[in-house]
């Protein structure tokens, strides 16, 4: 589990805005999600996981268990039916909503890519381990 004590800040970003757009946030915190890099980690206590993500705009934290559907709020305030599962280092969470969001966490020693697909809009962002 290459994730585990690690903490991952993002470096780049490849269209954000796009997918943002796509799930209907709005302009204002578009531009605010764009211009932020996050702290991202996770941590794990028997069978449910926690996941962060801090910032100087917000902090959103969620916790989980593999393979069962939860309610949850979004960072972006949309609430959504999301399941979680885990497969190797990778971390896949399907959000259900008008279209589903599958977003997919690639974790490894030195980062994490985040690659986040709605409709068919795609953002790919990296994260490097600090």
């Amino acid at each position: 589990m290459a994730w585990v004590g690690k903490k991952y800040k993002l470096e780049t970003s490849e269209n954000f805005d796009e997918y943002m757009k796509e799930l209907g946030v709005g302009m204002v915190l578009r531009k605010v999600g764009n211009t932020i890099h996050p702290i991202i980690f996770l941590e794990q206590d028997g069978d449910e996981f926690t996941y962060y993500s801090q910032s100087t705009f917000k902090n959103f934290e969620t916790k989980f268990k593999l393979g069962e559907e939860k309610e949850q709020e979004t960072a972006d305030g949309r609430k959504v039916l999301t399941t979680y599962t885990f497969d190797g280092n990778t971390l896949t969470q399907v959000e259900k909503c008008k279209k589903n969001s599958v977003i997919v966490r690639v974790f490894s020693d030195t980062e994490m890519v985040a690659t986040s697909t709605y409709g068919d809009v795609t953002s790919k962002r990296v994260y490097k381990a600090i």
